[in-house]
């Protein structure tokens, strides 16, 4: 198993990562941002308030977005079983 195998093995795991987790990212980022917002405009300084929504939010998302994520994870790991033999013979 050379570097350049390895590597390339990581990178596509790395980015397989970053797109399956970018929607709950996203959608807490917006909620927060929202929620910031609503707290500079009314003066509310709760510091429970930003956690509570971006939470259910995220929460959501899992609902929502699971199927969706747990296929792309599982499309990963079989490339990976099925050229298990390329990494121990290589």
């Amino acid at each position: 198993m050379n570097e350049a195998l390895i590597i390339d093995v990581a990178r596509e795991a790395i980015m397989q990562t970053i797109l399956v987790s970018a929607p709950m990212l996203m959608i807490a980022l917006i909620v927060g941002l929202l929620i910031s917002i609503f707290q500079t405009v009314t003066s509310i300084q709760e510091q429970t308030l930003a956690f509570v929504p971006k939470i259910i939010a995220v929460f959501i998302s899992i609902l929502v977005f699971g199927p969706w994520m747990l296929n792309q994870m599982v499309e990963l790991i079989n490339k990976l079983y099925t050229s298990f033999s390329i990494f121990i013979f290589s």
